[in-house]
Formats: C-alpha cells, sequence, structure tokens
C-alpha cells in the first residue's frame, strides 16, 4: 500500500510546501489511493468507450494518447489487472514503443455525462501473441497493466459533454473498418503497409 514519502516527490513536496498543502495531500493518500479495482471501479472501468494514457521514453520524453473503442474494450481482469486492444493507427507505435523502453504509465478514465473521473498508474506490457487478441475485434496488439495505484478526482473541473455518436472506425465484428481518408494522399501512398495498399487501390479504380 502507498504512503506519502512513496507517491509524492521533492518538486510535489515543494509546491505542498508553498501552498500548505502537505497535510491535505498526505490525507489524500491514506483515504483514496489503494491498488486494487474494486467492484464500482471495474463497473466504470468497463462501461467507458474511451481513456487517455501518458507513457515516457527512456530518456523520460513524454507523450499523452487518446484511446478509444466500443464500450468495454478495456477489461478488468482480476482485481490489479486490467487489459485493453492497441488497434491499427498511424503506425509510429509511440505508447507501445514507449512502454517497451519505460513500462511505467498512467491511465485517465473520465466520464464528460455524469462528470466522474479514475486515475490508474501501473507497469505495462505488449504482447501480439496474448491470448486475448482473439477476443479483442480488430486488435493489431494487447496491452495488460499490472496497477500500482489508483484513485478516484475531484470532478468539479470536467466540463459537461453529451456523445454524439460513436466513431465509424471502431471495430465491430464481422465488419472491416474503413480506411481513413488520410491514407489515400498521394503523399503517403508509397510507403503503406500492404494491408491498405490493396485496399486504397481497389478504391482508386
Amino acid at each position: 500500500m502507498n504512503n506519502s514519502a512513496n507517491v509524492y516527490h521533492s518538486g510535489s513536496q515543494g509546491w505542498q510546501k508553498v501552498f500548505g498543502t502537505k497535510g491535505l495531500a498526505d490525507r489524500q493518500v491514506d483515504l483514496i489511493y489503494h491498488d486494487e479495482v474494486t467492484a464500482e471501479e471495474k463497473k466504470f472501468i468497463e462501461s467507458r468507450d474511451m481513456f487517455f494514457i501518458a507513457t515516457a521514453d527512456d530518456q523520460g520524453r513524454p507523450t499523452c494518447s487518446y484511446k478509444g473503442g466500443p464500450v468495454g474494450f478495456v477489461r478488468v481482469l482480476d482485481d490489479r489487472t486490467i487489459a485493453f486492444p492497441d488497434y491499427d493507427g498511424n503506425g509510429m507505435f509511440l505508447t507501445v514503443g514507449n512502454i517497451d523502453l519505460n513500462n511505467e504509465v498512467g491511465l485517465l478514465f473520465i466520464d464528460f455525462e455524469s462528470p466522474h473521473r479514475l486515475r490508474v498508474h501501473g507497469v505495462a506490457t505488449v504482447s501480439n501473441d496474448d491470448k486475448l487478441i482473439e477476443e479483442f475485434e480488430g486488435a493489431q496488439l494487447v496491452v495488460r497493466i499490472q496497477i500500482t495505484e489508483m484513485f478516484i478526482n475531484c470532478s468539479r473541473y470536467i466540463h459537461h459533454y453529451k456523445k454524439v455518436e460513436t466513431s465509424r472506425f471502431t471495430p465491430e465484428p464481422g465488419k472491416e473498418s474503413p480506411v481513413p481518408d488520410w491514407k489515400y494522399l498521394e503523399e503517403v501512398q508509397d510507403v503503406l503497409p500492404l494491408k491498405y495498399k490493396a485496399r486504397v487501390i481497389k478504391k482508386n479504380i
């Protein structure tokens, strides 16, 4: 279980001192930090169709990525493990590439309609032969995260939004996802992976 000594570093503690929040910060570690998914949190995580994930490379250079999919595309495997599919993207592999070099990650799950958010920190692994890959429609990789800490954040600054529609690119059983428009640009035709070249040529005929 966490305590304030291993949650906060000198940077956090410096600003806590400036604003007089050390006692408040320490109390929150005591009250809300934990490392096991509760039944309520499992329900929340598996009801999401998007989240944000922060990673950094072996030199500490960060990136933050939006991940979207069908409701339930993030699974709680047990009280300390979650998993999600990595779908076809822009071919950069920034997030999973970072995980290969620096496996510590941070995830943020948000409900914009009934403002609520959950932060999850953990250690991630990436695999292209995970036994779950066949269960995630459209997955090319599976990311598993062993949870080290998690906590619910105050929701007061979450703007209230309504979902309009699901992305037409969201993988569905028995349906081939459309090719995104940018992959038809002349500037990328010569470097497209083979699986896309045939589809692009067919459409252009």
